[in-house]
């Protein structure tokens, strides 16, 4: 006998196997795909801008000003390029990365620049110019109760036989678009190197006074500019004191007549900062006949009795060796030499934008480059006279007896007495 199975639990068996059905014939959707690992690549915070290079507010006891900054090489930039850039000179720029090729720097390089500075150890009053470190300081003017503040520049020195001298005088007038009369003596050195010099240059761009003159007492020495900007920081000059174009009309608008002028010859300065004593080594000029690398006693002479006692009151002791061995090895960059802490310039210097630093004379843009003649006496280190093509034509060479390509590597500046009756420009 068949068993009759009810219709109803027949339709209600074959509903899940409809379903079932329906779905095995529909289309799978296609599976989204897997997002893939995205690198996200952190923007670099930006460099602090550089700091001020030229002008500072001191406080009472004040020693030292600016502090040390670092920058790396753009494309197309000489070691020159950033000396100017940050108002500092070239044989200062050069001792500070005694590594990188002056003139041909790999992009990206970091350059130290030499924006700190230990005051002279003279009476800050005028101007003072410390020829070994091819710099001048300007201590304005100032009322009872207001802050002393300190203008300083790079400038350039008399080469070795035209010496710069040492010693105080005082501005007794003011020049603008100087004539040069060239003095016989030099005329005379021109001659016997075949270059021979109009006895006048007229004012004008290849004038090697520049744009502005500061007459001294002494006769034949200026406080002057230059037709030149790369020859500020060396050692180029028949003995007058050449500024940067931009930093001579500065200072030729500020400076009244009557200003005293001090020239010293200090290569080895100390001065506190922080709490520590600090030693600035740009070392002895080539024609400094003192012996201070084997006479200790002149380099502990250089130590002010006020930095003694800050010594004494803060249990402090003079580490001689550090001394001896800035001494042997200058790098120009103050260095501290007593305390605890960091030893080396670089550690406590700060990377900065390589860019023209807030309140600086220059516009950041030169009307004079260096010629490609030029460039290639510098590069190939060629120290045979180089006039340049309208210096030859025109017969002003330089005020300084070379020209660009006749400084090859730089030489310290000159700080012994010499004949002062040469009209040196």
């Amino acid at each position: 006998m068949i068993r009759r199975i009810p219709l109803r639990f027949i339709l209600a068996a074959s509903l899940p196997l409809a379903a079932a059905g329906c779905s095995l014939l529909r289309t799978r959707p296609s599976a989204r795909p897997v997002p893939k690992a995205v690198r996200v690549v952190p923007t670099p915070a930006p460099l602090p801008l550089p700091a001020q290079t030229e002008r500072f507010v001191l406080h009472p006891g004040q020693t030292v000003v600016g502090r040390v900054q670092v920058v790396k090489v753009a494309k197309g930039q000489t070691l020159s390029d950033i000396a100017r850039l940050f108002n500092v000179g070239y044989d200062a720029i050069v001792h500070a990365n005694p590594k990188v090729p002056p003139w041909v720097p790999a992009v990206g390089t970091p350059v130290i620049v030499p924006t700190q500075f230990v005051l002279p150890d003279a009476p800050h009053v005028g101007i003072i110019v410390n020829i070994a470190a091819f710099r001048l300081f300007y201590f304005p003017p100032h009322k009872r109760g207001q802050p002393q503040i300190v203008i300083t520049h790079p400038v350039g020195i008399g080469r070795i036989g035209w010496h710069t001298p040492t010693g105080v005088t005082r501005v007794v007038w003011h020049e603008k678009h100087p004539v040069w009369h060239v003095p016989p003596s030099i005329m005379a050195e021109h001659r016997k190197e075949g270059a021979p010099l109009p006895p006048v240059v007229a004012a004008g761009p290849d004038n090697p006074l520049g744009n502005y003159a500061l007459h001294l007492t002494w006769p034949g020495y200026l406080i002057h500019g230059t037709d030149e900007p790369v020859s500020v920081g060396r050692r180029v000059s028949h003995g007058c004191i050449h500024l940067y174009p931009e930093d001579i009309a500065q200072i030729f608008h500020m400076v009244p007549n009557g200003t005293p002028v001090r020239v010293v010859n200090q290569p080895y300065l100390f001065g506190w900062k922080g709490g520590r004593l600090y030693l600035q080594s740009y070392g002895a000029l080539k024609d400094d006949k003192r012996p201070w690398k084997t006479r200790a006693r002149l380099i502990v002479r250089m130590l002010p009795r006020a930095l003694r006692r800050k010594l004494a009151s803060h249990h402090q002791k003079v580490d001689w060796q550090r001394v001896r061995s800035l001494v042997k090895v200058p790098r120009v960059v103050p260095a501290p030499v007593s305390g605890q802490g960091p030893e080396t310039p670089a550690l406590v210097a700060t990377l900065v934008e390589n860019r023209l630093p807030v309140g600086s004379t220059w516009n950041g843009k030169t009307d004079q480059p260096m010629t490609d003649t030029q460039f290639d006496k510098e590069f190939a280190g060629i120290v045979t006279p180089n006039h340049g093509k309208a210096r030859a034509a025109s017969g002003a060479a330089s005020a300084h007896g070379s020209s660009v390509g006749s400084r090859g590597t730089p030489e310290a500046g000159s700080g012994s007495p010499g004949n002062r009756t040469h009209h040196t420009r």
